[in-house]
């Protein structure tokens, strides 16, 4: 069995959106399951939607370390006791240092909400709506230690409307982020998308599973 962990500090709608999928598709079938949730924030929504879920929950909170590099060696001990085949981020909002993502190079995805390379960083869709841009979408993309700048999987795009504000464009695109992240998470744990020479390679077949337009 290929395990995956969850990495997340809020309510976890990602998570939940993967843990539906893997469940209306059975995931167990082909050999993964979601193993745990890690949390570095006790009271997150989701390490209790874990629980209900009967997936294991852990809690490491950051604040009683000294040093980043103290609690990432903590959130690393924990996430070998399940040798993952992946290491999904689900809001998690704590940007892991070169040395983490490294030891987990290949293995550690993310989902952004804007398409890379165009606005990493915050504030994605008024940024895309200034600009212009007639469409937008997120990304899911492997880890690297340039934020938000790791080898692109699977992209969600949708149209920008006119009478669009961040918030409206934010809520209509969330939706396909849900759809999109679950079926990048099952194809790169299943090895159908792998992290070569810098670049996510796969084929055809499954690049086409990996867009999703609105």
């Amino acid at each position: 069995m290929k395990n995956i962990v969850v990495l997340i500090s809020g309510r976890g709608s990602n998570f939940e959106a993967i843990l539906r999928a893997s469940r209306e598709e059975n995931w167990e079938a082909d050999g993964l399951r979601i193993a745990a949730v890690i949390s570095n924030r006790p009271e997150a929504l989701g390490l209790e939607k874990a629980r209900e879920a009967g997936i294991e929950a852990v809690a490491l909170d950051h604040k009683a370390y000294p040093t980043r590099e103290a609690f990432e060696a903590k959130l690393a001990e924990a996430v070998d006791r399940y040798d993952p085949a992946v290491i999904v981020l689900a809001g998690f909002m704590r940007i892991l240092t070169e040395g983490f993502v490294n030891r987990y190079e290949g293995r550690i995805l993310n989902i952004h909400p804007a398409l890379l390379p165009l606005f990493p960083g915050l504030d994605t869709h008024r940024r895309a709506i200034e600009a212009g841009c007639r469409v937008h979408g997120s990304t899911v993309h492997f880890v690297s230690a340039v934020l938000d700048g790791g080898a692109i999987i699977g992209q969600s795009v949708v149209k920008i409307l006119p009478s669009d504000t961040p918030e409206t464009l934010a809520a209509r695109l969330l939706p396909f982020e849900h759809k999109i992240y679950p079926r990048c998470v099952r194809a790169v744990a299943l090895g159908e998308v792998r992290l070569e020479d810098g670049c996510a390679r796969m084929t055809d077949e499954v690049a086409e599973r990996l867009a999703v337009l609105s």
